[in-house]
């Protein structure tokens, strides 16, 4: 029954991607699916949420109508799932919030324009969060907003001062996490510019490793569905010290990667420009989905999550599981 179910789903899946033929169904069904039983079936639980990004090999432009249909199958704790529904960007627009870290070297206030440009080429109906990372706590610059003009102007120059340093990234970034609890289920992503080094605890919590609040922004984005994409710059402090710009790009290259996110880096030294990162984010971006399926394991803990293409040439990028509390 479940294989039938999950098939009927995800046959249908073209366009850029796929386009759901039944979405509203899909939907309907995961949202009111959390304690209900399977129809005709005794199993019961509720519905997760992962962002996955899908790559077809020789596909360089995702708005290509041709791609192959894409077939996908999902498993928690190594037993099969039932797929619920997808909404890609067609059908879900993006909830995104970009972090700058205030003590970041001066010169990226010379990718404002680029961001700021970006902000304003994401799809209609995307709604966008500004905040920078700084001594103190997170400084929301504008709340979420549809009026992606606003968003967009709303970005300045980082301070460039090592008195602006948050000393720890993380506790900020699970604090913007939280700016999600208020926005509807969907695509949701963060765009972090930082060191990614957490000094809080002295050389002991420089390590992705040893990092508490590292490892607790990657369970918080993991239980908001939030893909966390990051572009490495060095701070005033960070900039002269190799152990910490290793150790930054390391924690932010696993903040990324076990969000279903993306760390970008060039060299050990701030990026010329963000331009070839806009870019390949925005690439990136145009080919995530939602995937939400029904989880049967209701027991807290960390939950394992695989998801595999039988159509050939695709490759997918996804969180590698979730806690539940």
């Amino acid at each position: 029954m479940e294989r039938v179910q999950t098939w009927r789903v995800i046959a249908s899946v073209f366009a850029i991607f796929f386009i759901l033929s039944a979405n509203d169904h899909g939907n309907a069904l995961a949202q009111s699916a959390g304690s209900a039983s399977l129809r005709g079936s005794s199993i019961s639980g509720r519905p997760v949420t992962i962002p996955v990004t899908i790559r077809v090999k020789g596909r360089t432009v995702p708005s290509e109508l041709d791609l192959p249909t894409v077939l996908l199958n999902v498993s928690e704790d190594g037993e099969p799932q039932t797929l619920l529904s997808i909404r890609s960007r067609i059908n879900a627009p993006i909830s995104l919030i970009l972090l700058i870290q205030d003590d970041v070297v001066s010169s990226v206030g010379l990718e404002i324009k680029g961001l700021s440009e970006f902000i304003r080429r994401l799809p209609r109906g995307s709604r966008v969060l500004v905040g920078y990372l700084r001594a103190g706590s997170l400084q929301v610059r504008h709340k979420f907003t549809a009026e992606l003009e606003r968003a967009a102007k709303s970005l300045r120059p980082p301070l460039g001062l090592a008195g602006a340093a948050p000393y720890n990234p993380y506790v900020e970034v699970i604090e913007a996490l939280k700016r999600f609890d208020s926005q509807p289920a969907g695509r949701r992503a963060i765009l972090l510019v930082s060191d990614g080094v957490d000094t809080s605890q002295g050389d002991f919590s420089i390590s992705p490793g040893q990092s508490s609040d590292l490892q607790r922004a990657i369970i918080e984005a993991q239980r908001r569905s939030a893909a966390v994409y990051s572009f490495f710059v060095p701070t005033v402090t960070s900039s002269t010290n190799g152990n910490l710009i290793s150790q930054g790009q390391s924690s932010l290259n696993r903040l990324s990667d076990e969000t279903g996110g993306k760390a970008f880096f060039q060299g050990l030294g701030a990026p010329t420009s963000f331009d070839p990162f806009i870019k390949q984010l925005s690439l990136t971006l145009d080919r995530q989905i939602a995937l939400t399926y029904l989880s049967t394991h209701p027991r807290n803990g960390f939950h394992r999550i695989k998801i595999i293409s039988s159509t050939p040439d695709v490759e997918l990028n996804y969180p590698t599981g979730y806690t539940r509390k």
